[in-house]
């Protein structure tokens, strides 16, 4: 049996080839394959894969290197902007350790009037003024008791509705009006009495020149009986704002007050504090009006 060539020249093999012929003849003729030449072969191409391999291992490890090359250049880069101002941007700016907080204009709302201010003068004071205005209605109530009330007085000479010292101090401290109303309960009858100063100061030295013997002259008509004509009566004086006020309480039987007669210590007590409010509220309602207006 011929081991010869048959149909041409035989091509070599290279395994890196496209479509190279393999070191054996696949014609059939019963040859064997020649396997020197096919281990000669493997081995190149078990090199050329090595060398590959060590190559793209090489440029693994170089990109590897760069990327942390990069971190590293990046995290030094954050580090030294955070640690270093200089490094920052020319448009930011860091505030100064002895920098102050911004300061606000205040914004609260200016104070509420003072209503005693409207009553402390003539100038403000201008409200209508009578003795119904300052004590309006047919009675009133304190607490849980009634008081009906009597007549009222308007006058502008002050010494002729009051006696004894009063007339003088009221005189010469500028009274230029006396406003009187009278309130009655369970047979007691008091008479309230409002002298009115321009000033408060006129006002307060009135009240501080008023001694036991000066007393208002008590109100009576309109179904009202007269009292404290003769008797021994129960008396009060204070002041608020210009007016000067003044109380004057007693039986209508005529008998005499003494110190154990609550009833008309009570009486005297609830009109002398009625007519603070009065003269406070009208005070308030100025206030307001000029507030609002």
């Amino acid at each position: 049996m011929s081991f010869g060539q048959q149909g041409g020249p035989q091509s070599q093999w290279d395994p890196w080839k496209p479509h190279s012929q393999q070191p054996w003849n696949d014609g059939g003729d019963g040859r064997t394959p020649d396997w020197a030449a096919l281990a000669e072969a493997s081995e190149t191409r078990n090199k050329r894969r090595r060398l590959l391999f060590i190559g793209g291992g090489a440029v693994a490890t170089i990109a590897i290197g760069t990327a942390v090359a990069m971190a590293v250049v990046s995290a030094n880069g954050d580090s030294e902007a955070s640690g270093n101002p200089s490094n920052l941007p020319a448009s930011a700016s860091i505030p100064s350790s002895s920098a102050s907080a911004p300061s606000f204009a205040p914004t609260s709302a200016p104070p509420p009037l003072d209503p005693k201010d409207f009553i402390a003068s003539k100038a403000k004071d201008t409200a209508p003024l009578s003795a119904t205005t300052l004590f309006p209605g047919t009675q009133l109530t304190m607490g849980s008791t009634v008081y009906k009330k009597g007549p009222t007085a308007d006058t502008k000479d002050c010494t002729s509705v009051t006696q004894g010292t009063l007339p003088k101090v009221l005189k010469s401290n500028g009274c230029t009006r006396f406003l009187r109303v009278t309130y009655v309960k369970d047979g007691i009858g008091v008479t309230v009495g409002v002298a009115v100063f321009d000033t408060e100061a006129q006002a307060t030295r009135a009240k501080g020149q008023t001694d036991k013997k000066g007393l208002i002259k008590s109100l009576f008509g309109k179904g009202v009986k007269p009292f404290c004509n003769a008797a021994i009566c129960r008396s009060t004086t204070n002041s608020y704002g210009r007016y000067a006020y003044f109380t004057i309480a007693g039986h209508f039987s005529g008998k005499d007050v003494t110190q154990k007669d609550t009833a008309v210590f009570k009486v005297g007590d609830d009109l002398a504090e009625f007519t603070f409010r009065q003269i406070r509220r009208r005070g308030e309602a100025q206030a307001s009006a000029a507030a609002n207006g």
